[in-house]
């Protein structure tokens, strides 16, 4: 449709189909900053009416009565070949109400992070690392254990190995045969007597190996040498 103007043209302006949002003043409150995106590790396990697990007795010189740590597994895609036993929650009783506080707390972060999925292996080293300002203690077998947390972190250690999430390492034949050999001739220098330790597992005069924690450290011709992990400082 044609329109004819009759007056002069003093300015122009373009019609849209849709109008222009309006500018918004001074006294237009902002709009609320967007919240960040929330990126989750992982789905929390759901707890089922049934779980599996295992009962570990532990008695140690630091507490009077024995600690009985239960861990219990969920099972995973059962019926498939993926088919695997992961840590669901785990539980600390004992008569000693000494350290019933930090340990209830302890147990509860644990189950928390055994929930939340992904890899929980972590957790042993993480207890392994913590050291009791008192002096820790040897196990049987001349083992040294820096302090209670780090007992739990041995029978979360030796749990998973069970179960199949950690990897015991073989020490290789050669070695153990190099490990033998280079016992048996300590013993017989020493004497069988001498040589034998109050726990029988190594020798009574063996010293501390800083790799593995085991009093299975013995010195022959200049040459410190553990009997237990093969850690030498002639390489």
């Amino acid at each position: 449709m044609n329109i004819k103007i009759e007056k002069k043209i003093t300015g122009y302006a373009v019609v849209t189909d849709t109008p222009a949002a309006p500018e918004s003043s001074a006294s237009t409150p902002s709009a609320a900053p967007q919240q960040a995106a929330i990126h989750q590790l992982g789905e929390p396990l759901s707890r089922p009416d049934k779980l599996v697990g295992n009962t570990y007795k532990i008695k140690t010189p630091v507490t009077d009565h024995a600690l009985y740590i239960t861990i219990n597994d969920v099972i995973m895609h059962p019926g498939t070949p993926q088919e695997h036993r992961r840590p669901f929650e785990i539980f600390i009783n004992s008569k000693n109400m000494e350290h019933f506080q930090w340990i209830v707390a302890l147990t509860r972060v644990m189950s928390a992070v055994f929930r939340k999925g992904g890899d929980i292996t972590f957790l042993v080293e993480e207890l392994h690392s913590v050291f009791d300002p008192k002096g820790g203690y040897f196990k049987k077998g001349g083992k040294y254990i820096p302090s209670l947390v780090a007992e739990i972190g041995e029978v979360l250690k030796e749990h998973l190995y069970e179960i199949g999430m950690l990897q015991q390492q073989e020490k290789a034949a050669d070695q153990q045969a190099f490990l033998a050999a280079k016992r048996q001739e300590y013993e017989q220098q020493q004497g069988a007597a001498q040589a034998q330790g109050e726990q029988g597992a190594f020798p009574a005069g063996a010293s501390l190996c800083p790799k593995c924690s085991t009093k299975a450290v013995i010195q022959m011709d200049g040459c410190f040498t553990c009997l237990n992990c093969g850690e030498s400082k002639c390489g």
